[in-house]
């Protein structure tokens, strides 16, 4: 059967029973961009079992566009596990949006499973089905796949609807799938798209730049991301992040300055250094913003720590009660960020415990902690007590 026809039967399935589940398998080493191998999919039948296709987004023949529309409507749940890169890649490939997302890894944390579970051990504990994963680390760009290969990858939507529905059904019992659609409605703007400027922000030592060689650092980053693009090669082939700062730093203007800096690579500059030092050269009358300082936090202050670990014992007693992972609900860096907030009279940080169901949990209750309308003692039965 032609694969279009395969892939449109799929969507007719999703529609009609209004969910598809989604996996990938990729490649990213030695690559610019990760590249799609293989996306498998499940879709409800009214026999009860399951169609499940595994689809070859790298045949000439193959055409998403039917997926795409499904992935892209709101009313289809499309049932993900640990699905961040599936989303990011499917979202670039198809060109689509991908919306209703359900990640079982997410919500298996507020269904009082551990947090980051790996789809075998959630199959194992929540359908007592257990899988033989043995073709994980193979070549998935080649072709022909073997049938080691197929299996693998089928067997990574087999049980996928069935899972998302017990754990649906314990978040129902529990209250708390809203939260967890919550927090899986994030994936859905999961991306990996290169931000030019936050590579440029994140360089080692850039903030010590000044002057042109700021505007050679961005420039040099530009350069780098079309080169790694053109040649399909990682980034930190073309030029390291530390070569990249040092030659915004020193600012050579001939192939025997360029050769003078430690760390560059020759033989890449052999091929490449009429282009890097064009790319300075182009930097030098570059005007590049100053770096938005403005939200970042104050150094700590060391009064601050009992604090912090006093936030910390009121979100994990509330973690606890709620059956949830703590890692779910905060970081210690968001603690930092809200206590700093606090003590330089600043407006609420933006951070994750602040929002959603994070600040119906505990969040508020943070800031009235701080504020001292709420108190933390132990109770007779030896307890953490929490009092407003």
């Amino acid at each position: 059967m032609p694969e279009a026809d395969v892939v449109g039967q799929i969507a007719a399935l999703a529609r009609a029973g209004e969910r598809i589940a989604v996996d990938t398998e990729f490649m990213g080493e030695g690559r610019y961009r990760t590249l799609l191998c293989l996306i498998q999919v499940a879709a409800p039948q009214v026999s009860g079992e399951d169609r499940i296709e595994v689809l070859d987004p790298l045949d000439e023949e193959f055409d998403g566009r039917e997926l795409a529309e499904v992935l892209a409507d709101p009313t289809i749940e499309v049932v993900v596990h640990a699905g961040r890169q599936d989303v990011a890649l499917l979202r670039r490939y198809l060109q689509t949006e991908v919306h209703n997302v359900f990640d079982t890894q997410l919500a298996a944390g507020f269904a009082g499973l551990p947090a980051q579970a790996s789809y075998e051990s959630l199959l194992s504990d929540v359908l007592q089905v257990r899988v033989a994963k043995t073709a994980s680390f193979t070549r998935w760009d080649k072709r022909p796949l073997s049938a080691e290969q197929l299996s693998y990858a089928r067997e990574d939507v087999l049980h996928l609807l069935e899972l998302a529905d017990r754990l649906e059904q314990r978040l129902n019992e529990r209250g708390r799938l809203e939260w967890a659609r919550q927090e899986c409605a994030v994936l859905e703007r999961a991306s990996d798209e290169r931000d030019l400027e936050a590579i440029y922000a994140r360089l080692p030592r850039v903030r010590s730049l000044r002057g042109e060689s700021q505007g050679i650092a961005r420039e040099l980053v530009e350069w780098r991301e079309r080169t790694a693009a053109r040649q399909d090669r990682p980034v930190q082939s073309v030029l390291a992040d530390a070569a990249l700062v040092e030659i915004a730093k020193r600012r050579p203007r001939t192939a025997h300055d360029l050769e003078q800096i430690r760390g560059v690579n020759q033989h890449n500059m052999r091929r490449r250094g009429d282009d890097v030092l064009a790319a300075v050269e182009r930097g030098r009358t570059r005007t590049v913003a100053a770096f938005d300082d403005e939200r970042r936090t104050s150094a700590p202050d060391p009064s601050d720590a009992p604090l912090i670990a006093l936030c910390e014992a009121l979100a994990r007693a509330r973690s606890r009660e709620a059956g949830l992972a703590y890692e779910l609900v905060a970081a210690r860096a968001d603690l930092q960020a809200i206590v700093d907030a606090w003590r330089h009279d600043r407006p609420e940080p933006e951070v994750r415990t602040l929002t959603g169901w994070r600040r119906e949990l505990v969040g508020a209750e943070l800031l009235e902690l701080l504020e001292g309308r709420l108190t933390l003692s132990v109770d007779p039965q030896r307890h953490l007590h929490i009092a407003g």
